[in-house]
């Protein structure tokens, strides 16, 4: 079954930057449509960026010009760059699949990973 898991998650203070990665199993991200959501305690899961197969990218506004959603060439892995990091950022952080073409930042992507622990400090 396809199977996706997050690295790269941690602690870093405001300002800092981390970059979280992806990796598929049994799945390339090559044909269809990625995404990282977050969701911090006591909030709804939220899309932060989403990636089609053709290079189309969309970004919650919170994180425009600060995030990075990209993928390698073999469509194996999916990452995101986190600048200028904020307290606000503050979240469990999930990479999302799925085969269509395009899903963009709404929850109805097939394939999800288990999540990965980020927290800005002030």
């Amino acid at each position: 079954q396809v199977q996706l898991v997050e690295y790269g998650g941690g602690s870093v203070q405001a300002g800092g930057s981390l970059s979280l990665s992806c990796v598929a199993s049994r799945y390339s991200f090559s044909n269809g449509c990625m995404a990282w959501f977050r969701q911090a305690s006591g909030k709804e899961r939220e899309g932060v960026a989403a990636l089609g197969s053709d290079g189309g990218a969309s970004y919650a506004d919170s994180v425009k010009g600060r995030f990075t959603i990209s993928t390698d060439n073999a469509g194996k892995t999916l990452y995101l760059q986190m600048n200028s990091l904020k307290p606000e950022d503050t979240a469990m952080y999930y990479c999302a699949a799925d085969p269509r073409l395009w899903v963009g930042l709404g929850p109805w992507y097939i394939y999800w990973g288990q999540g990965t622990q980020v927290t800005v400090s002030s």
